[in-house]
């Protein structure tokens, strides 16, 4: 099979090109910057020049490439969906794997819900024949700019003030992920349908948090502390740094249960999720922190 990736120099989309690779699969992934076309030539992909912000150099892309399905990694919270569908459509391309987020699930008046949404039932009114995957807090290694930080944090902090509550966490592993990706590229019983993508079962924040410090051998003392002044802080925060490595609405999504059924994953795609364990031990070895 040979795929047409957007997104591929990104952090999924070196989990997704390495697989794709293992299994036999060609893949040409776009880029717009010489550094993104040395990262995809890296990881066994041919590049191609196209950035999402212009249409007609994706239409040019998609059609020179010369590829069998779409396997779109961007984030849809940009704005870009039309653009891809209609490179696909023009570039004859039937068939199309989206990667979304459970994040469209938020009760939060998140900035990119809408744009999220409308990027969806684009897709789903395009005459592709789609899959959207959605998963949940994506996690693995340095990159993920998630459970990376807090294992460094972990690792050098004696007392750490989370906020309390036991909502439900269920992250998933970048390469789990991955797999679920090429398998709605390659199964037919996959078109056409939307999938939210997780781990095996849902955490409380707080087995969360003492699973990733066991990883690390961590000693840190959790002292819960009410929710409200964190987000004030976090908010604080953000007006007070050009790149805030944590966002106030980050906080408040910790008060939403993130639990999500993974049945029809597992049934169409034969998806099968690390435990959370498993998963935290192996980036806590890959960022060199492991116990």
């Amino acid at each position: 099979m040979k795929l047409m990736v957007t997104g591929g120099s990104g952090f999924l989309g070196g989990y997704v090109l390495r697989e794709a690779a293992r299994r036999g699969h060609q893949a040409v992934a776009l880029a717009r910057s010489q550094a993104a076309a040395d990262a995809v030539t890296a990881l066994g992909a041919r590049p191609v020049t196209g950035d999402l912000d212009d249409a007609r150099s994706l239409i040019g892309a998609f059609t020179d490439a010369g590829c069998d399905v779409l396997v779109s990694l961007a984030s849809l919270g940009f704005g870009h969906a039309s653009a891809i569908i209609g490179a696909a459509e023009r570039a004859g391309l039937e068939r199309a794997v989206f990667v979304s987020t459970t994040a469209v699930t938020t009760t939060l008046p998140a900035s990119s819900k809408q744009v999220r949404l409308a990027a969806e039932q684009s897709i789903r009114e395009s005459a592709l024949d789609w899959t959207i995957l959605r998963p949940t807090m994506i996690y693995g290694d340095a990159g993920d700019r998630n459970l990376s930080r807090l294992l460094l944090l972990l690792r050098r902090t004696p007392v750490l003030p989370v906020p309390s509550g036991n909502r439900f966490q269920q992250p998933v592993h970048a390469a789990d992920v991955a797999d679920a990706v090429l398998a709605a590229a390659e199964r037919s019983a996959a078109a056409r349908n939307t999938y939210d993508v997780a781990g095996p079962e849902p955490l409380t924040f707080t087995e969360l948090l003492r699973a990733s410090a066991r990883a690390v051998a961590s000693r840190t003392r959790f002292v819960p502390v009410p929710l409200s002044p964190v987000i004030a802080a976090a908010r604080g925060y953000e007006l007070l740094s050009r790149h805030p490595k944590i966002r106030a609405e980050q906080v408040r999504r910790l008060a939403e249960d993130k639990a999500f059924a993974i049945d029809d994953a597992i049934r169409d795609l034969g998806y099968a999720p690390r435990s959370f364990a498993e998963g935290i031990r192996a980036e806590a070895r890959a960022m060199g922190l492991a116990a």
